[in-house]
């Protein structure tokens, strides 16, 4: 028996031994190379695709095989070969398609692409649905390269660190083989096999298998390329978005396959346009090659073409056996290109998954998937390297271990860390040392200087040291010290803190951060006014918005994801309060009759607070249901779900502990959602209700805040009031109740206004409110216009005040405006 078993598996050894590799060159009828042209075995899913140079290859084990090669503009073709124990030269020469025009051209008076696009129309879901539940297993590569890019950005020398001076270089390759498994509708798996990235041995390449079926009503490619999607040239409502040409059929394995040309009605609109491939009598889905561009309303990138071929996996089901999605785009100087293919083989319909199959985890790498040797990927890969590509690999992988010498590095880091007198007076810089696995970071020398009544001019000097605890660059334990250093050249306050962060979590994130020192707090500790406008406000207007107040203190706070979408967080904070007062009156522009106002609300309050302690102990629970992760050897990443974020918050002052002399407790719960509503655009909402449970001693820094907003440049959209005053609503009810809502078209309706589509800006429109009783309300409506230049957003808001009119105003922001640096504690 154990003779029999060695002598079978040397027989399996000797079969794989005697498996040969087939190759060629594929080209058209005048010899330039066909890129990524398809090539499988006939009456499987079994296949691989040409490079862009139309080399291919694949192995094979002996017998008769009947391969067939085919690509989108060409006629396919097929060959015969007997597989022995020699490797195979096997090249094809590929024609253009040619297509006939029938005469029912010359009958119809409406072009017969429209009845063979309606058929098609009739069957989508059916053909649809026949992939609802499938594994397969893709091979995808992506690279990026650039051909052009300026000497300078920035006023910085654009530098990519690997020794050539060329315009033209490899910016990005990888390669990757996964298991994909779908149970449509909401279960998807992608389990990475193997993962390979150019000059990162131990990073992991893109996993990006799934294939966009123009079965679809939508096509959702990135939230970052087009929010809404693009609707698809056979969707339900196709025709009123698309014209139609029929160009001709032409005749494959005995089907009549019609050649349609696709056009978009309107520019402006989200569209396709190109060739879709229809064939007849099943009114399937043949192949594509569709075209997105500008006037498709794309951002970031100039063009995307999207190239497909189908082809049986069985009697009955078609599809996707490779897909070519080719990206250009030309930006501040930087002209960049790829190209990304997917080959999906070994495609089971209706399979039978093992009930804990589908888990919350979308996206799987195994322990080893970017541990592979060269000779697995010689063998595994069915696309063939290009020489460009061989020789990226080979001179990034020197780099890699290049890096690792410290006098390398060194010098390297020394070029890299030259400081830019540009850079550091208005971006935040960083400088690094990888051979000590550190970073050092800092504000911009613009945000350190500041000017306010209280403390007269100002020096704020920020830092962060930050050092990586592990070898593994992709690893999330750290550790941070974050010091920082505060003077007022007129009170001759100096104030000084550091914060200490350490992060961790082998699976779900992990934090601990302690801080302590002495600083300057705003009233409302979510710090809502940005020093450098309310340092404008009072030189130029002789308005002081941000009021401040000085503490001792010391915090801490924990904060862990347990799976499943729940984090929680507990956190405690002791603060030694002291008033500060106006020391100067100076201004840039002395207007007459107007003064600064006291350095405390004083809409709220007659006189500022007195020294005294407060001791707060917090607890909070999040969960988001259905929440997916990207799950790494080492790490879960958490991408959220389509479903809402819960928020459960509380919070006990503890009263005489240290000195404190606070006796109150507060809770609060939100939710908060992004709804895609795909070509209709996207709906945002914020709702929260909260209140005191008891206020036996509560001090004003401890009071319910609304984030309010006096400058012209808007707040933290969705999380504040554009027009409310900043504490005049601030209370100690023991219930309200507050909204954000806001929906943006992203180009919906304004993509059929002439003027305003070419510019591509976004309609938005929503309000905001707060309720605490029926003499205590504030509601403000809003409509504006986003993407302004790609970053910037107007709104022209109107404010309601206990049912009345209160004012209206413009206000200018960022299109997703950032949270100012707070003193917040979590």
């Amino acid at each position: 028996m154990q003779k029999a078993l060695v002598s079978f598996f040397f027989l399996l050894a000797g079969l794989n031994s005697f498996s040969q590799k087939v190759f060629g060159l594929i080209t058209d009828s005048e010899g330039k190379p066909v890129p990524f042209a398809s090539v499988f075995i006939k009456g499987t899913s079994r296949g691989t695709n040409a490079n862009s140079e139309g080399k291919y290859f694949f192995e094979l084990e002996p017998g008769q095989y009947t391969l067939v090669c085919q690509h989108v503009n060409f006629k396919k073709e097929e060959k015969v070969i007997v597989c022995g124990t020699a490797d195979i030269e096997l090249n094809f020469k590929l024609s253009q398609l040619e297509v006939t025009l029938g005469e029912v051209i010359i009958k119809s008076g409406e072009d017969p692409a429209y009845e063979i696009i309606r058929n098609t129309i009739k069957k989508r879901t059916f053909y649809q649905e026949q992939l609802n539940r499938f594994q397969c297993q893709v091979y995808t590569k992506g690279q990026l390269r650039v051909r052009n890019y300026p000497k300078r950005f920035f006023g910085k020398k654009v530098d990519f660190e690997d020794g050539d001076t060329s315009k033209q270089k490899m910016l990005y390759l990888s390669e990757t083989i996964s298991k994909y498994s779908v149970n449509k509708p909401a279960k998807e798996k992608v389990e990475v096999i193997s993962s390979k990235v150019s000059g990162q041995s131990d990073g992991y390449g893109l996993s990006a298998p799934q294939f966009f079926s123009f079965y679809d009503n939508n096509i959702f490619i990135g939230n970052n390329l087009n929010p809404r999607g693009f609707i698809s040239p056979a969707a339900d409502n196709a025709l009123n978005f698309y014209r139609y040409k029929f160009e001709g059929t032409f005749y494959e394995d005995g089907r009549e396959v019609s050649r349609i040309r696709v056009t978009p009605r309107r520019k402006f609109e989200p569209l396709f346009s190109g060739i879709i491939n229809i064939v007849e009598d099943e009114w399937r889905i043949h192949s594509v090659q569709l075209l997105l561009t500008k006037e498709s309303q794309m951002e970031l990138i100039d063009t995307l073409q999207v190239e497909q071929l189908y082809r049986p996996v069985s009697n009955e089901v078609w599809a996707i056996g490779s897909q070519v999605i080719y990206p250009s785009a030309k930006i501040l100087g930087f002209d960049v290109y790829g190209s990304f293919v997917n080959i999906y083989s070994d495609f089971i319909i209706d399979p039978s998954f093992e009930k804990k199959h589908f888990t919350s985890t979308v996206l799987k790498y195994t322990d080893s998937s970017n541990k592979k040797t060269a000779d697995y990927w010689e063998e595994a890969r069915p696309i063939p390297l290009q020489a460009d590509e061989v020789f990226d690999y080979r001179r990034k992988d020197s780099l890699e271990q290049l890096r690792k010498d410290p006098g390398y590095l060194d010098s390297l880091e020394r070029i890299r860390n030259k400081l830019n007198i540009f850079g550091a007076l208005f971006f935040e810089q960083t400088y690094l040392a990888e051979s000590k696995r550190t970073s050092f970071s800092f504000r911009p020398i613009t945000e350190q200087v500041s000017f306010n009544p209280a403390e007269g001019w100002v020096i704020n000097t920020g830092a962060t040291w930050t050092k990586r605890l592990d070898s593994n660059a992709y690893s999330r334990k750290s550790i941070s010290l974050a010091p920082n250093l505060r003077y007022g050249f007129t009170n001759k306050h100096f104030n000084a803190h550091l914060t200490v962060t350490y992060n961790f979590g082998k699976k779900n994130a992990s934090s601990l951060s302690l801080s302590g020192g002495k600083r300057i707090f705003q009233f409302n500790n979510y710090s809502p006014i940005g020093p450098r406008g309310n340092s404008l406000s009072c030189l130029l207007g002789e308005n002081n918005r941000m009021k401040t107040y000085e503490a001792i203190y010391f915090r801490g706070s924990y904060n862990e994801g347990i799976g499943n979408g729940f984090a929680w967080t507990v956190a405690f904070q002791y603060q030694d309060r002291m008033p500060l007062e106006n020391k100067t009156d100076y201004t840039w522009r002395d207007r007459k009759n107007v003064e600064y106002t006291p350095n405390y609300p004083n809409e709220l309050v007659s006189q500022n607070i007195t020294r005294h302690q407060v001791f707060l102990a917090l607890a909070r629970l999040t969960w988001q249901p259905g929440t997916r992760y990207i799950e790494l050897p080492d790490r879960k990443i958490n991408i959220g779900s389509k479903y809402p974020v819960f928020t459960l918050q509380y919070i006990r002052s503890i009263d005489n502990f240290l000195g404190s002399d606070g006796d109150f407790s507060k809770w609060a719960f939100r939710i908060k959602d992004d709804i895609n509503l795909k070509l209709a655009g996207r709906f945002s909402y914020r709702l929260g209700i909260g209140g005191f449970l008891d206020t036996k001693r509560i001090q004003l820094p401890d009071y319910q805040h609304f984030n309010g907003n006096l400058s012209t440049f808007a707040t933290e959209f969705l999380n504040s009031f554009q027009l409310l005053p900043l504490y005049r609503f601030s209370n100690i009810s023991n219930f309200y109740s507050l909204a954000h809502i806001e929906h943006n078209f992203n180009g919906f309706l304004t993509n059929k206004i002439p003027g305003i589509r070419k510019l591509n800006l976004y309609l938005v429109v929503g309000a905001n409110g707060f309720y605490i009783d029926k003499n205590t309300n504030y509601y403000e409506a809003f409509a504006g216009f986003d993407n302004i230049f790609k970053q910037f957003r107007i709104d022209f808001v109107h404010g309601f005040l206990d049912g009345k009119t209160y004012k209206s105003a413009f206000r200018i922001g960022f299109r997703r405006s950032l949270r100012p640096r707070g003193d917040d504690w979590p």
